[in-house]
Formats: C-alpha cells, sequence, structure tokens
C-alpha cells in the first residue's frame, strides 16, 4: 500500500480523500493557491505545497506545477478528486511517465470516455441505449443552428470536455441556439481549456440517473446501484439520492448490466459513473460517463456501507476487488444536499465573502439516523470568487425515503451559515414540497415549480403556529431574565403578562401562556401547543421539543421579537402585549427604493461583455450584458422596454453586488 498520497485538488472533496488516506494509514499531500493558504484542507493534510496564483489556469490545473510538488514530497500515489486534472488524460501520462500511481482509470479510458463525442460512439458499439445527436465537431453559431433544426428542437448543447453543469444550454430556437452555442464555447473554454461543442437532442420530462460502476485492474467490474440526480439547476446537480424512488428492479439491473459492459469496453478501473437519462415509461439513455469520483458519491457509501475513496486507492495499488456482485445491496435511503453560496432570492446568483458563522448539523450513525456533512470550509474562512461555489455536502440516511426526508430537514434547519448568501431555504422548501415527497420530479422540477425564480416559503398555518409558540416561549424565557437584572428588589419585580399577541409577518395570533416546571404551554384558539427547551437569550439555535418532535428554529433579536428562520421560511416574528399590537398596527410600512430604471449587478463578477450602448432602444428579455462569476457566464436581460441612457461600466471592470451597470430613460 502507498506510503504517501497527493490530493491534487482543494475544498470539500480533498477534505473527503483525506479522512480516508488517514484511515487507512496514508500520509497526505495537500496543494494550494495564495487563496487557499489557510483553507481547510491545507489545515487537514500531513504536509502543503503552495502552486501558485487564485485562478485555476495558474494553479490547480497546471499539470507542471503539480508535478513538481509530487517531486518536492515524495508523494506515490495522486488522487484527483473531481473536476480540475481529474479527466485529464495528459495528467494521468504524466504521471505514469514519472511512476506514480494515479488514483483513476488509465489515461486510455479518460481519453475515450471522457470526450463526451467519442464516448457516445464507443457506447453505441458496446450495445448501450444513446441519445439522438450529432457526435461530430461544430465549428461555429450558423452550423449549430443548422443542426439543431435537423434534431429538432429542444436540443442540448454541450461542451464535449465538459461536466459540473459547465458550457451547456437548452436551446428551444435559432436565436436561443446561437447564443448558447457561443456562451458554451466561451465557458468550456475557460473552464476545460477545451471548447469543442456537440448537440444532442433534450429529452423532455426526463429523469436524471446514474450508475456507480467499481472496476479493479484484474477485469472485475460491478455496479453500486444508482443514484437520482435530477433535482437540477442550470444542469447543475442541487439535490441527489440513492436509490431512485422510480426504478424497479428490473431496470436498475439492466442499467447496472450496460455500465458494466461499457466500463469493460474501455478496460476501465477505479471508481466512475455513468449517467442515464430515464423517460417515464423507464426507457433509458446513455449520456457520459464521469470517469473519477461523483460530488455526490456519500449517499451510494451510506446505502452500501462502502467505501469509495478507499476502494479507489486499493485498485490503484493494485489489489484486486473484495466485493462481488450479489455482496452490493441497498440498505435504507440516503439524500444529499448541496449547500452553494448563492443567493436563492437573487435568482441563485453567487454569493462570496467570509463564513462569519458556520455550524453545521450534529453528525450521528445509528440504526434510524445518519447525517453526514461534507465541507471544505470553516466559520471565520473565506468562499472566494474563484472557485466552485459549494459549501458543503449535507447528506443524510434513513430507513426509508420517508425518514431521510424528514432528518434533511431537521438538519438543514438546524445547519447555520451567516455572513453570505446560501441556498439553505431553497433546500428545505424542497424537502417539504409535495413533488418531491412523492418521488414525483423529473430534471425540470426547479424550471416547473419556481419558473419566476424562489420568493422564500409560506408556511402552513400549523406551521406558522409553530413559530409563534416558539416565539412567545422565547420571549417569555428573556422577560424573565430582564426581571432578575442584579440590584432589583423581590418584591419590585415586574409582573410577566400571560396574554399577548404574537404576529408572524404581519399575520396576528392571540395567545396565551401557561407555564410550569415541565415546560410551557402556548394556547390558541384552536390548539394548544405544548413545548421544552432548554434555549437561552443570546442562542442563535433554539432546539424546541413540540409534542415529543424536536425542531429547530434560527433565532436573530429584533425590537420586540426576532427573525426567526425555520423550514425555508425566513421571518420577523414580534411578540406584544394587547395594547402594544393595536399601537403596532397603526405604524406605516417603509417603501422601497425605486430601482426599475437601472440594471445593478445581481452578483459579484466580471463583465465579459456589453450588447448595448448608449441612446439604444431595448426590448423586454433582450441581452443587456454578460457577467461572469465562478466560472459560470450569467447573461443579464432588460425587463421591460426603454432607452439606455446611461453605462456606467465596461468589459473588463470587476463589480460588486448592486454596482449600477447601466441606467435607462
Amino acid at each position: 500500500m502507498f506510503k504517501k498520497l497527493l490530493i491534487a485538488n482543494r475544498g470539500e472533496i480533498a477534505c473527503r480523500v483525506i479522512k480516508s488516506a488517514r484511515k487507512m494509514g496514508i500520509k497526505t499531500v495537500a496543494i494550494y493557491s495564495d487563496a487557499d493558504r489557510n483553507a481547510l484542507h491545507v489545515q487537514m493534510a500531513d504536509e502543503a505545497v503552495h502552486i501558485g496564483p487564485p485562478p485555476v489556469n495558474q494553479s490547480y490545473i497546471v499539470i507542471d506545477k503539480v508535478m513538481e510538488a509530487i517531486r518536492q514530497t515524495g508523494a506515490e500515489a495522486v488522487h484527483p478528486g473531481y473536476g480540475f486534472l481529474s479527466e485529464n488524460r495528459k495528467f494521468a501520462e504524466a504521471l505514469e511517465a514519472e511512476g506514480v500511481a494515479f488514483v483513476g482509470p488509465p489515461a486510455s479510458a479518460i481519453e475515450a470516455m471522457g470526450d463526451k463525442i467519442t464516448s457516445k460512439k464507443l457506447a453505441l458499439e458496446a450495445g448501450v441505449s444513446t441519445v439522438p445527436g450529432y457526435m461530430g465537431l461544430i465549428g461555429d453559431a450558423e452550423e449549430a443552428v443548422k443542426i439543431a433544426n435537423q434534431i429538432g428542437y429542444p436540443v442540448m448543447i454541450k461542451a464535449s470536455a465538459g461536466g459540473g453543469g459547465k458550457g451547456m444550454r437548452i436551446a428551444w430556437s435559432d436565436a436561443e441556439a446561437r447564443q448558447g452555442f457561443q456562451s458554451s464555447k466561451n465557458e468550456a473554454a475557460a473552464s476545460f481549456g477545451d471548447d469543442r461543442i456537440f448537440i444532442e437532442k433534450f429529452v423532455t420530462q426526463p429523469r436524471h440517473i446514474e450508475i456507480q460502476v467499481l472496476a479493479d485492474k484484474h477485469g472485475n467490474c460491478i455496479y453500486l446501484n444508482e443514484r437520482e440526480c435530477s433535482i437540477q439547476r442550470r444542469n447543475q446537480k442541487v439535490i441527489e439520492e440513492a436509490p431512485s424512488p422510480f426504478l424497479d428492479p428490473e431496470t436498475r439491473a439492466a442499467m447496472g448490466n450496460q455500465a458494466c459492459a461499457l466500463a469493460k469496453a474501455v478496460n476501465y478501473c477505479s471508481a466512475g459513473t455513468v449517467e442515464f437519462i430515464v423517460d417515464g415509461d423507464r426507457n433509458f439513455y446513455f449520456l457520459e460517463m464521469n470517469t473519477r469520483l461523483q460530488v455526490e458519491h456519500p449517499v451510494t457509501e451510506l446505502t452500501t456501507d462502502i467505501d469509495l475513496v478507499e476502494q479507489m486507492i486499493r485498485v490503484a495499488a493494485g489489489e484486486e476487488l473484495g466485493i462481488e456482485q450479489e455482496d452490493v445491496g441497498i440498505k435504507g435511503w440516503a439524500i444529499e444536499s448541496r449547500l452553494y453560496a448563492e443567493d436563492p432570492y437573487r435568482g441563485f446568483l453567487p454569493s462570496i465573502g467570509r463564513l462569519t458563522r458556520y455550524r453545521p448539523p450534529a453528525e450521528a450513525a445509528t440504526h434510524e439516523k445518519g447525517v453526514r456533512n461534507d465541507t471544505g470550509v470553516y466559520e471565520g474562512g473565506e468562499i472566494s470568487m474563484f472557485y466552485d461555489p459549494m459549501i458543503a455536502k449535507l447528506c443524510t440516511w434513513g430507513p426509508t425515503r420517508a425518514k431521510a426526508i424528514d432528518h434533511m430537514r431537521d438538519a438543514l434547519d438546524a445547519f447555520e451559515v451567516e455572513g453570505i448568501g446560501h441556498n439553505i431555504p431553497f433546500l428545505s422548501a424542497v424537502m417539504d414540497h409535495q413533488r418531491f415527497i412523492d418521488g414525483n420530479i423529473t430534471t425540470a422540477f426547479i424550471d416547473e415549480e419556481y419558473p419566476d425564480g424562489f420568493n422564500g416559503v409560506e408556511l402552513s398555518e400549523a406551521g406558522k403556529k409553530r413559530v409563534a409558540a416558539c416565539a412567545a416561549g422565547m420571549f417569555r424565557v428573556a422577560e424573565i431574565r430582564r426581571t432578575r437584572i442584579s440590584g432589583t428588589m423581590d418584591n419590585h419585580k415586574r409582573k410577566i403578562g400571560t396574554e399577548w399577541i404574537v404576529s408572524v409577518d404581519g399575520e396576528e395570533f392571540p395567545i396565551k401562556v401557561e407555564a410550569n416546571k415541565h415546560g410551557t404551554t402556548v394556547v390558541f384558539e384552536d390548539r394548544r401547543i405544548g413545548m421544552k427547551s432548554k434555549w437561552t437569550p443570546g442562542d442563535s439555535l433554539a432546539e424546541v421539543d413540540i409534542a415529543g418532535k424536536k425542531h429547530h428554529f434560527k433565532v436573530d433579536k429584533i425590537t420586540s421579537g426576532y427573525r426567526i428562520r425555520y423550514r425555508g421560511a425566513d421571518m420577523k416574528v414580534n411578540v406584544f402585549t394587547p395594547l402594544q399590537g393595536a399601537l403596532a398596527r397603526l405604524m406605516p410600512e417603509k417603501v422601497a427604493p425605486d430601482t426599475s430604471k437601472l440594471l445593478l449587478c445581481p452578483m459579484p463578477g466580471l463583465i465579459v461583455k456589453l450588447d448595448v450602448a448608449v441612446g439604444d432602444e431595448v426590448q423586454e428579455g433582450q441581452s443587456l450584458c454578460t457577467v461572469e462569476a465562478m466560472k459560470m457566464e450569467n447573461i443579464l436581460r432588460a425587463e421591460k422596454t426603454g432607452i439606455v441612457s446611461r453605462i456606467n461600466a465596461g468589459p473588463g471592470d470587476s463589480l460588486a453586488v448592486d454596482d449600477v451597470i447601466m441606467e435607462f430613460e
């Protein structure tokens, strides 16, 4: 077995690999850029080597710099994680030439499967069902339009060397095909150094289901069931689960056997993933093979008890698989939620900055509940504009899908993240969405259920009353503390009332509080809510036992109440005496400033290009400019007809959130 392993990556996946290597008694080496000098993976590794400036094309994907780090440290093997150099044939060849083991497949398999065009041709030869499309290289936008018309709209425009949703666009018309071709080409060149593009039919109402394969160098190959990855935004997976709520055993076996046949056809070894698109009749079509560890691998580990990173390392060391196909079962259900540094209330645009608070829920592993958090950040650390916006991968396990979802709801409620925008409210909303609960999902779920973007969560009446009861209980605790200020005489203590008005985002609930040594009961007109909690004023998280079930509420103090976040809802909750409540109704509401004649930068980013000039008349939906953030291009469009009166920024300018890009008459 290897004595020293270098991880050619960063963030949570580098931390994840270090954990398995440490368990195996292998010393680890981290590499880092200027921006990652204080990163968690650097702190966790036994050694760390600096490799350059923040941009990945000057550090993490420069093969010569990584090779030099290997020579400096004497690493015998390299795990590439995902992204970066994980599917780079030249990197695998450089390691082979140096006599260093690559924890991944041979260069020939990377070349065959890493290229989407070649992989589809090989899949056809191996008898794998594939999606109709044009497998040749496409020269320009007009050729892309011609091909799209031949295939028939809608089509998917893809980067041949792509992955992670980058370099992908769906086009429903000639105009979208032209624009999508150029954006995909630009993103592909920036992210992968390879701007080749191909086009295939976009299957409507599809599910994205993938098969995890594991193969060794001795000809053995098994599949470790499937993962459902249909909850996606801009082709980027957001929530994954294993197994799929849609597959039956026969379809699972057929997909698994085809995945293994493809792996064997290219002499694959290591962990890999064969991705399929599945229609409503369980017909499945090959999409691509990822010749690396997937982001969502934890849900497979939780439902099979197989450490995929450990298996990859053992395969790279020449060991034979100790697992046969009949040994692979399905234990319970697992769900993964990807926590991103993005603002769901602003169209999921990237958010950067310092994590002023980062408190994940406690991890657990029992026969009834599993909670796992794979992360590469820590409280006080910074989310950089140079890399992927992932904060963490929160996973829960339960004996059933319903239990796994319930554990995820609780874990998201208990996850404290402050200082940046994040998507926890959206993830919570999905967990409570009836379509998701029913397993009735497709890759169009987010577009269909949130066509106008995510505007927050409206709790049910029962949910609001839980929040109102929690606020009343906390307010009573705070009132008791205020009456016990040092120096106050007992006989002058202020009496605490029992009848209050609780306003939850403007909706009023008259309540009465009954307290005893066992807890607090809040009485509404139609129900009584009994609860117990050890919360004290100043705590940012309240764990409350309501009818024997624990609920978590994120709490911030505001005037006459609290800001409470629960199940994706973000609420202003005031607790008033009846007189205060009557007076509060008379207070005027603040009016937001009018920004309808301004184009504001919705995220920190770099202006790539301007599509209009001063004096131009623009129409609703017209492209105004393109802003690049975290390696993704974002096209900003006009919300209504107008005339450009002033432009305040141009290509190459770096902007902060809400900087004014242009003004309109």
